[in-house]
């Protein structure tokens, strides 16, 4: 098992992505911290998986549930050595219907969150002297602008951004900060996406849900599942090497 006796945090751990991630670490031997906003459901994961999973708590907006995450983390398992900063939000609207609200959403959650969550983890990492692995969800959307998106886009560039900074800031403590650009995955928040796209575009309910997916070169969406094996990766050993990278995870959507 490349993960035995890890302890990782995944933020937005209960649903989609973050729920296939801690599946698989638990299969790969972590002790799995479950941290989202939906208690329920990541009780009810944290349950399932078993293992020694917990579910904590979490609201990416504010440091003191960032900072109540990594204390109880190393209350309940004595160390983080793996955080996957996996809580997003998503919202779109033309250029001229951007509202101040939806920027500064997205941008709490999907950057500052983001921030003082790998902060927080990395300090307590840099504390117990023997490094760790950091992977930061980005998104296709972050490699281009899309005209609907620009907010989204932007939040998920910066992400790849900090990743780099990140990755050289801490690669001397022996933290490996990298991450992963997921394409369109086939999620529960699709359902949004979708309404969101069929009421600016003019489409049916389904209908772009269905050309994204066939726009794909591997010739279909993505599935949770299909992202938790670059999870496993970068945080084992194997990805030693590997610093301030993000890896495209997308069925051949973007090349870079």
């Amino acid at each position: 098992m490349k993960l035995e006796n890890k302890v990782a945090i995944v933020t937005g751990g209960a649903r989609g992505i973050g729920a296939a991630i801690c599946r698989r670490y638990a299969e790969e031997g972590a002790r799995v911290i479950v941290a989202d906003r939906r208690e329920d459901e990541g009780k009810a994961l944290a349950a399932d998986i078993g293992r020694g999973a917990v579910a904590l708590p979490f609201e990416a907006t504010s440091m003191a549930s960032i900072n109540a995450l990594v204390s109880e983390t190393v209350a309940r398992a004595g160390s983080i050595d793996i955080l996957v900063n996996n809580a997003a939000v998503f919202d779109l609207a033309p250029i001229l219907e951007i509202t101040e609200e939806s920027f500064d959403t997205v941008f709490a959650v999907n950057v500052k969150g983001l921030v003082f969550t790998l902060q927080a983890a990395a300090k307590q990492m840099v504390a117990q002297g023997r490094g760790g692995k950091i992977i930061n969800m980005s998104s296709q959307a972050g490699r281009r602008g899309e005209a609907l998106v620009a907010v989204y886009c932007a939040s998920k560039a910066a992400v790849i951004s900090l990743t780099q900074s990140a990755g050289l800031g801490l690669i001397e403590h022996k933290i490996n900060v990298n991450g992963i650009a997921p394409g369109v995955i086939d999620t529960a928040m699709w359902s949004r996406v979708d309404a969101l796209f069929a009421k600016y575009e003019h489409l049916a309910i389904g209908e772009k849900k269905e050309q994204v997916g066939k726009s794909v070169p591997y010739g279909r969406m993505g599935f949770p599942e299909d992202l938790a094996g670059a999870a496993v990766f970068l945080a084992s050993a194997d990805a030693d090497y590997i610093v301030a990278q993000t890896l495209n995870v997308d069925g051949g959507n973007w090349m870079s």
